[in-house]
Formats: structure tokens, sequence, C-alpha cells
């Protein structure tokens, strides 16, 4: 029988979003800059990352994240995340996902860690509660109220954002945020993302649509398309910091006031930031639960084990 390959992964949700965390037989990508190891990963091993979060072992939902060795020494890990269509630049449920997974791993008790990604450092807390917070890099609005001509659905508005990943944040829509309705929801934000891609933000990678809560602790319920077009079952961590830093650019929210995000599935991060001269760093606060640990078993008879083509 073939060698086969093998690769031992952690499973977390945060809010209901999976993460899949590689703690052995991943690449080695070497030394150097994050965004540089990333690259290798993309160039080299992407068989790697379809096979992790790709049919038939994975699904659209997930989000992977490789541990590498941290080019700070103050970090207690580096990470690399991807999904069914790439490479993240940051993922702040998948950072929540991280945290409880080191602890699984028994690498981290309750406590502060820093934590290093393609976008920089972020800051984390794990508290005996159980809750992880993350003081995210730095967020900012880009644009306010650029107008996009949708095909099939007229003009829409909205803002376009970063918060360790670039949106397009809209609050007139027409749509309802229910989670009934996501395939429509759906359909609808992948036409508006297509859209302000070729209108001059190619850059955008998520759509996220904002309504009235329906928890009475909430401030805004959400729906969050990524990319490869599944949606966000957590209120979405860099989501919420992009919408953390429009509210701040509007003067809607204070600095240390608090903003409780709903998400579609009826989930919530917690969010407020502070100001650094002129940075905006966010914070959100939210739990993670790990579910699962297992082998993937790559057998080089078995035509799919490097994930379902996507063509």
């Amino acid at each position: 029988m073939p060698s086969v390959e093998t690769i031992d992964v952690v499973d977390s949700h945060t809010e209901g979003e999976p993460t899949r965390v590689i703690v052995r037989g991943g690449p080695d990508l070497g030394p150097g800059p994050l965004t540089d190891r990333r690259e290798r990963f993309r160039t080299s091993f992407d068989h790697v990352r379809r096979a992790v979060v790709m049919e038939p072992r994975g699904s659209d939902v997930y989000v992977g994240a490789l541990l590498c060795p941290p080019a700070n020494s103050d970090c207690v890990t580096a990470v690399i995340f991807f999904n069914n269509a790439g490479y993240l630049n940051m993922c702040g449920h998948g950072t929540m996902g991280v945290v409880v997974t080191l602890v699984h791993l028994g690498r981290i008790v309750p406590g502060a860690y820093r934590i290093e990604t393609p976008a920089g450092v972020v800051r984390t807390v794990l508290r005996e509660s159980g809750e992880v917070s993350v003081e995210n890099v730095p967020a900012y609005r880009k644009a306010h109220a650029v107008a996009v001509d949708v095909p099939g659905l007229g003009t829409v508005t909205g803002d376009v954002a970063w918060g360790g990943n670039w949106f397009f944040l809209m609050e007139e829509h027409g749509q309802s945020l229910e989670l009934s309705n996501a395939p429509a929801l759906t359909e609808y934000t992948s036409r508006v993302l297509r859209a302000v891609q070729t209108a001059g933000f190619p850059e955008v990678d998520h759509v996220e649509l904002s309504g009235p809560p329906r928890r009475p602790d909430a401030n805004s319920r959400n729906f969050v398309l990524c990319p490869g077009l599944a949606y966000d079952r957590s209120p979405c961590g860099t989501g919420t910091c992009a919408r953390i830093a429009c509210l701040a650019e509007e003067g809607s929210l204070r600095e240390g006031e608090v903003w409780v995000q709903e998400s579609i599935t009826g989930s919530a991060f917690s969010a407020s930031y502070r100001r650094d001269g002129s940075r905006l760093l966010p914070t959100i606060t939210g739990r993670a639960y790990v579910n699962g640990t297992s082998t993937l078993i790559l057998d080089p008879r078995d035509p799919y084990r490097y994930g379902l083509s996507r063509a």
C-alpha cells in the first residue's frame, strides 16, 4: 500500500463559526516575515490548504489556521489563516479559536498573549471565564457613502473599511436579516461584491449588511459574506472591527464605549476601541470552544485527497 500523509488538526467554533487549526503535519515554511511565509504557503503548499478546508474533509464554512514559529520573540505563536477561496490577512473569530486551541494543547493558561498574523501583531486576553478578547490591528474607514451600480439591483451605497480584512458595509439595503433568508442574502451580497470590486475597490472581499438587532443586549445585527461566498455564522471579528471604525469616524461611538454586534445566527461579540495617537485599535470579545480533534489522512490513491475542485 502506498504511504499516506497525515495532518493533525484541532477543530473549534467561535460563536458558531468553525476554525480548524493544523497542529502537526503542516508545511514547514521556513523563517522570515509572516507575509513572505504566507506567500510560500500559497505558491508551494496550496494543496495543504485545499486538503484541510475543502470538501470532502471540510466545507466552505471552515476557516483554517496554520501555527508557525513567530518572528517576534514576544509572541506566543504566529498564525496564517486560510479558507476555501485562499488566504486571509487576519481573522477575529479564528484568533479566538487559536487561543482555545493553545489551551487545549497545554501551551497557555488564562492570561494575556500576543499573536503574530500577516496583518500585524494582535493582543489577546484569555479570561478564567473562557471569554477571549482580541485587540486587533488598527482599523479605519477608507471611503464613505460609496455609490455602486449593481446589475439587476440598481445603485447601492456603503462604506469601505479595513478591520484586518477589507469590507463594504451597508446599512440601507432593504434586506431581511433572518437566518431563513440566508440564501437570498448570499445572492444579494455576492452581486454587490462583484460590483464593488469592478467599481474601483478590488481589495474588498467581504460584504457586511447591518440592521436592527433581535437580542435585547445587542446594538445591531449583521450578515457578512466572506471570500468564497460562505456567510459568517459569528458576528465576524474583522467585520465588527471595520464597523467600529465607521461608527467612531461618524462620532456615533465614543472611545471605551461597548458596542454589541449580533450575528445572523443570534450569537454576539462585544466590541470597543481605544485611541493610540492617530490609530484606532478595536477590541472584540467572544467565546470559542474546542469541539474535536482528528487526523486527516491523505491517501495517494484518493483522487480527492487535496479537495474537490471548484472549477
